[in-house]
Parts: structure tokens; C-alpha cells; sequence
């Protein structure tokens, strides 16, 4: 028998080191010990489509948990700086189960209760826009802004421009926006911003080599923080689509914040500016002295794909597991875990008001699609499923009982809980509850209950796409 050719030799190399690649990364997601499904399910995936598995993993599948991609200095700093201190949880005049969480966002991240802030609540960028542009053009030492989406459009320029000009005065003006959500968006654009003393920075911008370990860690928080005073955070980017018109209706829910949340709020931004390894920074936060039984107790919980928890899947799950009466949700794409799908089925099974509201065409038809494969378990176990019709449902909620509200840049998906960087204000007031269930009721009376009748009939076509999509909802 003749010896190998060279070509044969080389062909029998490439063999052996594209199987030694697909076992190591094998042994990787076996040794992560992440949630034994996911992990079953990359390893089948990675030995039966070898190529495909191995392209779909290095682009989604990577974990940066073990990575200390934010260290907790940033916090110590401010807290040193600022002397604060948790408040004896005890001594509120809060419900057992909205202490308890209190606590858990002060386990998960060490997140401050801070009692009597103003609460002011937009729900489309006709109301907040306006009131954002106002708050900039009074700036007098400082302006930051985060956002998943800066468009270049006319919204987007006449804020940039308004940065401009403040920067130019000298009121210092950071800039922070997510280099995937904004892959359209020309770069003079923020050339300009910068070439005028504006700090304006792409979050874990996507680069060669590197894409394939970047493009799936977004950053989604949407933030702004004026002079250390006033704090905005919510659903909202900054982009014409979010202001409502005859053609186009884009419901959405952004937070207008006065007191000392705006710690929580500088924190947060600060966390990701050192993130990108630019200088860390303290600013100047207006001092505040609440009572503590006037205003509205919030915290501000961020989350991430690092660090030990899922922090603000963890505070949905407890807050929904402690429900009595109602729970009420307002989310553009609702593709939930398994535990917090468990949740709602089990408090509807419980007899708890459990509504979910979903726009009936999202943004998105694989979205869209993937959403649709959860109504059927959800229908079976009570929960009530609404589908709001005028436009596009941006908004991202959650209501519980009388006492606690949530919004933020959060979706109830996989991508929010697991591989996004988020931010939300939990909010522990009987007021702003009440304020926000009034909105609920507004959007529900524009929206349609889908029942099991109605649901079963829906095209085969249709469920086929679900099921099939479904498969991909953790990375969509």
C-alpha cells in the first residue's frame, strides 16, 4: 500500500484539529456548569452540526460570567464620597413582601432603597422628548446620556445639536450608545458631537477579531442624568419612531426622576463608562433630605450577562411570586424563562389577576412568532393574554398587587434576562401604582383578550412557525 499524499495528510490534520475544537468547546459548556437543558443542548447541537453548532456558539453561546467585566469599585467610591447608607428596612412602612425584595436587590448588587423621590411618568416621546430637551437646555454642569439607539434623524440631531452647544458653553456632556443598535447610524454623526468636546463613546464597540465574542452583549439601558438633579430611564430611545402620530403609534413608558435615585442612576452609568475602560468619575448629585414616608421608595437595578445572578430576572420572579391580587404586564416581546413562565402560570393557577399585553404586530416577526408559541401554556393555566392594537406596544411593565411598579429597558425575554445590559426602577408606592395600573387599563381597552377558542384556530401554518422559532428564543 502507497504512503499518504501531502494533500491527504493535511485533509487527515485538519480533521483531527476541527474534532479537537468542537471537544474542547464541548468541554467548555459542560464545565461552565450553566442550566443542564442549555447546556444538553449545545453539546447535541455542536456534535450532530458541527459547523453550524460551531458558528451559532461562538456568536451566542459564550459565556462572560467568569469575566470580571465590572468591578464594584465604582459603587465603594460613590458611597464613600456621598456617605450613604441602606436605610433600617424594617422601619418602612412598606408591605412584608415589598421588603423582601427590597432586601434581594440589596443581596443581588447591594442596591440602595432610596425613599422619597419625585416620580413623573411619560407614555409616548410626544410627553418626554419635550421635557428632556427643556431639562437639557438648563444644564449647567453636566449632562449624560445612554442610550441603546441614537438615531440620526430629526429628533436625534436637534438633541445633538442642544449637546453641542451645552458642550461648547462648558457644561461637560458624556454620550454612550450601543454600537450594534446604532450599526445604521453614519459616524459623523457622533463625530460631530465629539469634535465639540463631547465624551461620546460606542458600549463594547464590534470589532475584528473580536465580533463574534461582542455582537451578542448589548447594552440596553436608555439613561439620562442632568446635573445630578433630575434622572430619566425607561423604554424610550432617541429616535422620530417614538413620537406618535397619525401614521405611525408607538405607546411607550419613560420615567422622569427627581431625589437621591439619581444615585442609582449615576452608578449605573459610571459602572458602564469604566466598563469601556475610560477614567472612573463621581459627579455632584443634588443632596436630598426625604422624609421617608413621602415620595416614592425606588431602587435602581441593573443586571447583565456577568457576575453570579440574573439580578432583575431574579427581583421579576420574587415579585411575582409574592402577588396576591394582580399582576399586570406591558411588554413589547414576551418570551419568558422557564422558572418565570412557572411563576405566572402558577399565581394565575392561584387565582391571581394575572394580564399580559402584547402588541398584536411587534417590530419583529420572528419576535412576533416566538412570543405567539407561550399563549397556549399560558392560556391553559388562566392567564389572560391581550393583544394591543393601535401600533406598536414599546413599553416594558410590571404591576403588582397595590404597592410595587417596575419599568425600565427590560423586555419579558430571554435576551433582557440572560445576554442584555439592563436597567429598572422598582418602584414601592401606592400612588405611582395606582398611576401606572390607570395606564394599563387605558392600553387595555385598546387591546384584544385572546382566548383558547380563538387561539386554537389559528392557521397550522402559523403554529408550525411558532414551534420552530421557539427553538431559537434564547438567543433571539
Amino acid at each position: 500500500m502507497t504512503g499518504l499524499t501531502a494533500y491527504q495528510w493535511i485533509f487527515i490534520a485538519a480533521i483531527v484539529a476541527y474534532t479537537a475544537t468542537i471537544l474542547s468547546i464541548v468541554y467548555v459548556v459542560i464545565s461552565e456548569n450553566r442550566n443542564p437543558v442549555r447546556s444538553l443542548a449545545w453539546v447535541v447541537v455542536l456534535l450532530f452540526l458541527p459547523i453550524i453548532g460551531l458558528v451559532l456558539y461562538l456568536f451566542f453561546g459564550r459565556s462572560i460570567k467568569i469575566k470580571a467585566v465590572i468591578s464594584k469599585r465604582m459603587r465603594r467610591k460613590l458611597m464613600r464620597k456621598e456617605k450613604i447608607r441602606q436605610i433600617d428596612i424594617q422601619k418602612l412602612s412598606l408591605s412584608e413582601e415589598s421588603k423582601q425584595l427590597v432586601k434581594l436587590g440589596q443581596s443581588l448588587i447591594g442596591a440602595i432603597y432610596f425613599p422619597g423621590n419625585d416620580v413623573e411618568i411619560f407614555t409616548d416621546g410626544n410627553q418626554m422628548f419635550p421635557q428632556l430637551i427643556s431639562d437639557i437646555k438648563n444644564a449647567k454642569k453636566y449632562i449624560d446620556l445612554q442610550f441603546y439607539i441614537f438615531e440620526d434623524d430629526n429628533i436625534g440631531r436637534h438633541i445633538s445639536n442642544l449637546l453641542i452647544e451645552k458642550a461648547k458653553s462648558g457644561v461637560k456632556v458624556r454620550v454612550i450608545y450601543d454600537h450594534v443598535g446604532c450599526f445604521k447610524v453614519s459616524k459623523k454623526f457622533y463625530a460631530a458631537m465629539s469634535d465639540a468636546g463631547i465624551d461620546v463613546h460606542p458600549f463594547f464597540k464590534v470589532t475584528f477579531p473580536e465580533f463574534a465574542t461582542r455582537i451578542n452583549w448589548r447594552n440596553h439601558r436608555k439613561i439620562a442624568i442632568i446635573d445630578g438633579e433630575t434622572g430619566y430611564i425607561g423604554g424610550m430611545n432617541i429616535a422620530d419612531r417614538y413620537i406618535s402620530n397619525a401614521d405611525n403609534i408607538w405607546r411607550d413608558t419613560h420615567l422622569r426622576l427627581r431625589g437621591q435615585c439619581i444615585y442609582g442612576l449615576v452608578y449605573s452609568f459610571g459602572a458602564d463608562w469604566t466598563f469601556m475602560g475610560l477614567p472612573a468619575f463621581t459627579e455632584e448629585i443634588k443632596k436630598y433630605s426625604p422624609n421617608i414616608n413621602d415620595g416614592a421608595g425606588i431602587q435602581i437595578m441593573t443586571s447583565g450577562p456577568f457576575g453570579q445572578w440574573h439580578n432583575i430576572a431574579l427581583m421579576f420572579l420574587k415579585a411575582i411570586g409574592s402577588a396576591k391580587k394582580r399582576i399586570y404586564i406591558e411588554t413589547p416581546y414576551f418570551l419568558p424563562t422557564e422558572s418565570l413562565l412557572k411563576a405566572l402560570q402558577t399565581a394565575a393557577l392561584s387565582k391571581v389577576d394575572v394580564r399580559i399585553i402584547i402588541p398584536r404586530k411587534p417590530d419583529s416577526v420572528m419576535l412576533r412568532l416566538a412570543s405567539g408559541s407561550y399563549i397556549s401554556q399560558c392560556l391553559r393555566a388562566g392567564i389572560k393574554i391581550y393583544f394591543f392594537e393601535p401600533g406598536m406596544l414599546h413599553a416594558k411593565t410590571i404591576i403588582i398587587d397595590e404597592e410595587l411598579s417596575t419599568t425600565g429597558s427590560t423586555n419579558f425575554d430571554f435576551r433582557s434576562m440572560e445576554y442584555n445590559f439592563e436597567c429598572n426602577a422598582f418602584i414601592y408606592s401606592r400612588d405611582i401604582n395606582s398611576k401606572m395600573n390607570e395606564i394599563f387599563l387605558s392600553d387595555l381597552e385598546k387591546s384584544t383578550r385572546i382566548t383558547s377558542t380563538m387561539w386554537r384556530h389559528r392557521p397550522f401554518i402559523q403554529k408550525l412557525k411558532e414551534s420552530f422559532i421557539r427553538l431559537l428564543s434564547p438567543v433571539l
